[in-house]
């Protein structure tokens, strides 16, 4: 991924790119993307990168040895500190629809952000959201107070969200209406489905932001639109 990819993805949002996706593959069905409402701690936040990714749990105490859990945590810092960037944190709470361990607050939002990472995908809870480090979207799935007994289980391996499975490394695209894994074929012809998609629905957008649009005005917009998405 180009910086000047890098850059174009953090201006759009999520929708843009699973409609570019399917531009640059030429058909529709593409499913690789969250189901259900998610929620973030920055309205206008885009998340964007190659995933890092772990699982956690918090309803139950751990059942392992400290030094155990100790050791994962620490290796799970180190994960994430040395992930390739641009990365982005993936986190799958395996305490859901239970889960209440808000692992998401000004500490970890902190930490990740000073390690250089893009924000966090996760199912499980969030908190702290008036002292979350700023610039750091966290799009997660549910608000909560505390921290429970949260542990960190498993790391670098496949997690799902939401009914998304993300896998070490792939690309991440993630807002306020949820995320979407990035296909490696259409990397590289990305920018230029998203320009071909934007260009495209102006077609229609241009004449319905015009004084006096109609449903004349509509029918040749139309006509233009689906002509040039064909």
């Amino acid at each position: 991924m180009t910086p000047a990819l890098l850059t174009l993805l953090k201006s759009v949002d999520t929708p843009t790119v699973c409609n570019a996706i399917e531009v640059a593959q030429g058909k529709r069905g593409f499913a690789d993307f969250t189901r259900g409402t998610m929620l973030i701690n920055e309205p206008k936040g885009v998340v964007v990168g190659y995933a890092a990714t772990a699982k956690i749990a918090a309803l139950n105490p751990p059942t392992e040895a400290p030094e155990v859990i100790r050791a994962r945590r620490m290796a799970y810092y180190k994960l994430m500190a040395e992930a390739p960037k641009p990365s982005i944190c993936v986190i799958e709470d395996e305490d859901v629809p239970n889960a209440i361990g808000a692992y998401w607050g000004e500490v970890n939002t902190t930490i990740h952000k000073g390690f250089g990472m893009g924000g966090t995908l996760t199912n499980g809870v969030m908190r702290d959201l008036g002292d979350m480090a700023p610039d750091y979207p966290v799009v997660a799935g549910s608000i909560g107070p505390s921290h429970g007994f949260v542990h960190v289980t498993d790391l670098d391996c496949p997690v799902t969200v939401f009914g998304l499975t993300v896998r070490p490394g792939d690309l991440v695209h993630a807002d306020r209406h949820g995320a979407v894994v990035v296909p490696p074929d259409v990397i590289g012809r990305l920018a230029a489905a998203i320009k071909k998609m934007q260009d495209t629905e102006h077609l229609v957008l241009g004449p319905a932001r015009e004084e006096g649009f109609d449903f004349a005005a509509f029918e040749a917009a139309w006509a233009a639109f689906e002509k040039a998405r064909t």
